[in-house]
């Protein structure tokens, strides 16, 4: 079986920021990575959670919304997926601290009702914006 590109990374020497990890048909998936790889350190679900939610509604509602296919988490905790249609890296990175700095303007997690959220009782919106603090400084650092 071929294997797949996100397991062809180095996770040993793989650091927190933001990588182009794939493009295919013009569809650039960008790696969002919040925690380094194997250092112990993961994000934790309910804050992880209340992230998915905060940005994905953001970007959606970005002058990039035509342009999004996917935003979600990874299941290894140490950070997201954005997948963006046509988007380069430098336009993407603009985006996404755009995007970070007005999810740390809300005060409510969007979607995060009953009716809205399979897990709606899982969200942390102090700690999502504890992360979304620190990868931003990762970003602008």
């Amino acid at each position: 079986m071929e294997k797949i590109k996100s397991f062809q990374i180095d996770h040993d020497i793989h650091k927190k920021g933001l990588y182009l990890s794939g493009e295919s048909n013009n569809i650039f998936t960008y790696d969002l990575r919040f925690k380094t790889p194997n250092g112990g350190d993961y994000m934790d679900n309910a804050s992880m959670h209340t992230i998915e939610h905060l940005f994905a509604t953001i970007v959606r509602n970005s002058t990039q919304k035509r342009n999004i296919v996917y935003f979600g988490p990874m299941g290894c905790r140490t950070g997201f997926y954005l997948l963006m249609l046509g988007v380069k890296y430098d336009e993407a990175k603009d985006l996404i601290i755009s995007c970070i700095k007005k999810c740390l303007q809300l005060d409510e997690v969007p979607g995060s009702s009953r009716k809205e959220c399979g897990n709606y009782l899982e969200h942390d919106l102090i700690g999502a914006k504890k992360l979304l603090v620190d990868y931003l400084q990762v970003l602008e650092g």
